[in-house]
């Protein structure tokens, strides 16, 4: 199997441990804040009929900003799944002692967990907020959140620190943040 379908399976929920060590050096980003950390579980519906649906969860760092920043997946033993990094114009994802490169972050998440992912939005959205590079628009009935990019951010339990986003598109995709207390 390849680097990249190993990473697809780890990210994706199969009980797969990745070799390689602890901590993956991403030495461009050396020194970089954490903008966020804690719990990440991501949910694609099944596509087609008769496919089954796909889940993953991981812990999660977040870092830096969205122009220029990293991401770090482990597992609950605290081993580094994977860690995709990016800055303008350019993305790498590091799994199993190897960079691959990508264009963007779309391109990047797509090739990690099969759908692409608003990880520039994430920044603000485990905030509790619309991200300022596209607009939004409050969810109707005055639920707490907002629709962004295609996606429904939900914050009824943002105070406990579960920020949940559905991209209702097909295949509908679901992830939910427990966000580390902090």
């Amino acid at each position: 199997m390849s680097a990249t379908g190993m990473l697809r399976a780890a990210v994706l929920g199969c009980a797969v441990v990745l070799s390689g060590c602890a901590s993956l050096r991403t030495p461009v980003l050396d020194g970089l804040a954490v903008a966020a950390s804690g719990r990440l579980a991501i949910r694609i519906d099944a596509a087609q009929p008769g496919e089954s649906p796909r889940s993953s969860t991981a812990f999660f760092e977040l870092l830096g900003e969205p122009a220029r920043g990293e991401l770090r997946l482990s597992n609950s033993l605290g081993t580094t799944l994977a860690v995709a990094y990016w800055q303008p114009g350019e993305a790498w994802l590091r799994a199993e002692g190897k960079t691959r490169r990508y264009t963007d972050l779309d391109e990047l998440t797509r090739e990690m967990v099969g759908e692409p992912l608003p990880v520039a939005a994430l920044f603000d959205w485990l905030r509790g907020r619309p991200w300022d590079g596209e607009a939004s628009e409050p969810l109707p009935g005055g639920e707490p959140g907002f629709m962004q990019l295609g996606w429904r951010v939900e914050l009824v339990r943002a105070d406990d620190g579960l920020i949940t986003a559905v991209r209702p598109a097909a295949p509908s995709v679901t992830v939910r943040a427990r966000l580390d207390p902090g």
